[in-house]
């Protein structure tokens, strides 16, 4: 069992990766995607998808290329920016990583559909969306974090070289 020192210690490493820097840029590519999925679906709903008749499915045709193409968007930049200095994980093939990275998102928007829900008869809908976001976004950032780009992979490593 760990003594509360020890989970005072994991826990203020736990926050200060949080709050780092790298979680800025996390959190500025993230507001890139949303502009990226904000203007995708309304290009494809005005233009791209206008001639479909039903309502229904041009909204669902526009809107699953706005997140394939957000998700695309954030993982690029993250890849080339948020996470740039962690070259070992170019080791792993781009498709495999953008599997990883699609899979921890969507694994935040579920949460983020459940938390909202959650939340909404106690708070206005929008701030309980807020709120989910945010509890959601450090999730995905250390879902990235640890699995996507590698960090388990990075200390595994450096272990091995300090044997």
């Amino acid at each position: 069992m760990a003594s509360p020192f020890k989970l005072r210690m994991r826990s203020a490493l736990l926050l200060r990766r949080i709050f780092s820097r790298r979680f800025l840029k996390f959190g500025t590519v993230g507001a890139s995607g949303t502009v990226v999925n904000i203007g995708v679906l309304y290009l494809a709903q005005e233009f791209l998808f206008n001639t479909v008749q039903t309502p229904e499915v041009r909204l669902n045709l526009s809107l699953a290329l706005a997140i394939f193409l957000a998700t695309l968007n954030n993982f690029s930049w993250n890849r080339l920016w948020t996470w740039v200095d962690r070259k070992h994980y170019l080791q792993v093939s781009w498709l495999a990583q953008f599997g990883q990275y699609a899979l921890a998102c969507s694994l935040s928007i579920v949460l983020q559909i459940v938390f909202t829900n959650l939340l909404a008869p106690h708070f206005y809908y929008q701030i309980a969306n807020l709120i989910a976001i945010g509890v959601t976004s450090v999730l995905n950032f250390l879902l990235n974090d640890i699995w996507t780009f590698g960090r388990t992979r990075l200390m595994g490593a450096a272990r091995q070289r300090s044997r």
